[in-house]
């Protein structure tokens, strides 16, 4: 049995990780997940040994968290639990580098900084952005937990877990070593202080409601299988848009300030021209149902294209014309369509992939998106309606960028909405964790959210991270509430971001480039010898 301990422990340090995930009860183990490694790190010499225990781990809980990316693209999650487990090997190579240089301590701290450096790049635009496993992200489901993210963002939860579980560890250590001496007990208070702490803080409070601000806003979920639906399985265009219609119909009025459809709920497998959609046929219904409602603003997700006059980076050509295609939302009301966002963050394999990856694109197939078909824009563009609703918009995936939601509201949104599709991965806990992840997004800029998925979980959040009237899997409704918008106030994290995560890059920085002083004087002075 010796002989696979340290493999026995490597496999329980991904199981650990994954049952403290969202939306398992079992959070409070992310405290603990780390420390089998930790421990494998002590035992095993071989750096080579480790790393290959270190993978282990990390395609555990891989697998076993986000399994179900398998249901919206097999090749998109192989490739997904290969390349991800592998990348989250390099911060625990860098923390035994730096320990054998420069010893324990600085180790720990390296770790720390490698693993949130790690997890900052992960949330920028390189063509494999997978930050679903933020350590941050743990907390999701237990928001009160993390009031304090409108100061941090996730990164605060991230410095959280691994700080606690390096600080248990260390106590675990001391304890073995020398039994309950003056040391073990002050790292013993010192975690208890760091458990503590975050608890106490009380975010401020939201001033009273004023009536200048509240808005009434209607959330569809037309339950519309998304595999049929590309397929035209589930129907015509004009019998999935006859859907949304009726549902919406049973519940908006003329208070109704504005409406939200989910992502593609506009989807026509011959296109959608955003210059053209007055003129387009088989939107007449849209539109008839928009004039029959004046006072109300409609936020949808729509599948579209522009021609363009010259080629570019992701145009296609036909007939000697180019055209760009959008995963996108438009803002339309009785006077037509007049405000557009095209989708920024594109799902890798599915919607995206690196230069240097093209030759996979025949692998993935299109389910919600292309490899390398859609095209991004840069600014986070608030769009707002005639009642002065300034939207944030988030196309499904977005949701999980802080930093990136938060720029909207630097720009003056005072709503984020997201529209989602999260029917690709069936009803698995893909689209339960997705929601979860909103509630962060909630906290980090007190805002409210209005959150459109096609079939579960359409809800509305307040700024505080509390779900209201969230519509289950599988389900045809629609919700309606009235909102106070006025409520917003803006946050640390709104106004100054991944403060933390770029403080840990730097530290990273200085880290790496100490340990290759160390390293240089160090064969200087055996030279010497």
């Amino acid at each position: 049995m010796k002989r696979y301990t340290n493999l026995l422990l490597a496999i329980a340090s991904g199981l650990l990780l994954f049952a403290a995930w969202p939306v398992s009860p079992f959070t409070i183990l992310i405290f603990l997940a780390w420390t089998p490694l930790l421990w494998i790190e002590t035992k095993v010499i071989s750096r080579k040994k480790f790393f290959g225990y270190t993978y282990i781990t990390m395609f555990v809980w891989n697998i076993a968290t986000t399994w179900w990316i398998w249901n919206a693209s097999a090749p998109g999650a192989i490739a997904a639990f290969l390349a991800n487990s592998l990348l989250m090997c390099f911060p625990w190579l860098g923390y035994t580098i730096v320990k054998k240089k420069l010893g324990q301590p600085i180790g720990y701290i390296a770790l720390l900084a490698f693993w949130m450096c790690f997890e900052f790049i992960h949330l920028q635009d390189w063509g494999l952005s997978w930050p679903w496993l933020t350590l941050g992200n743990a907390f999701a489901s237990h928001p009160e937990w993390v009031q304090w993210y409108d100061i941090t963002g996730t990164a605060g939860g991230s410095f959280w877990v691994l700080a606690s579980n390096i600080l248990l560890f260390s106590i675990f250590i001391t304890y073995q070593k020398n039994g309950r001496t003056i040391a073990y007990f002050k790292q013993l208070f010192g975690w208890i202080l760091l458990m503590a702490l975050p608890f106490l803080y009380r975010p401020h409070v939201i001033g009273e409601t004023e009536k200048a601000g509240t808005k009434e806003i209607v959330i569809v979920q037309p339950n519309i299988d998304p595999y049929e639906k590309v397929s035209e399985l589930s129907g015509s265009f004009e019998s999935q848009l006859h859907i949304l219609i009726s549902t919406t119909e049973k519940h908006i009025d003329d208070q109704t300030d504005l409406v939200i459809w989910p992502e593609t709920a506009l989807y026509n497998a011959s296109g959608i021209d955003e210059t053209r959609m007055k003129e387009n046929y088989f939107l007449r219904p849209l539109f008839a149902f928009l004039q029959k409602h004046p006072n109300a603003t409609l936020l949808t997700g729509i599948e579209s294209y522009r021609e363009l006059p010259t080629k570019t980076k992701h145009s296609h050509a036909f007939n000697g014309h180019y055209f760009e295609t959008y995963n996108g939302a438009v803002l339309s009301d009785s006077t037509g369509a007049y405000s557009f966002y095209h989708k920024s963050k594109l799902v890798p394999g599915v919607e995206t992939l690196p230069w240097f990856l093209h030759f996979l694109d025949k692998w993935f197939e299109k389910f919600g998106g292309t490899t390398a078909g859609y095209a991004s824009q840069k600014e986070r563009i608030v769009m707002e309606t005639k009642n002065n609703i300034k939207i944030a918009p988030a196309i499904c995936y977005e949701s999980i960028y802080g930093s990136f939601i938060s720029r909207y509201f630097q720009n003056g949104a005072n709503l984020l909405c997201i529209i989602t599709n999260d029917g690709w991965w069936k009803n698995t806990p893909g689209h339960k964790q997705h929601m979860d992840y909103a509630r962060l997004r909630a906290i980090e800029n007190r805002t409210w959210v209005a959150r459109s998925a096609n079939t579960g979980i359409s809800c509305f959040i307040d700024p505080f991270g509390k779900v209201y009237q969230p519509q289950p899997y599988n389900t045809n409704a629609a919700i309606k509430m009235k909102i106070d918008l006025s409520q917003h106030k803006e946050t640390f994290y709104e106004k100054h971001g991944d403060l933390l995560y770029k403080i840990m890059l730097v530290l990273s920085v200085l880290l790496i480039g100490w340990t290759i002083v160390v390293k240089i004087l160090r064969r200087f002075a055996k030279k010497k010898k």
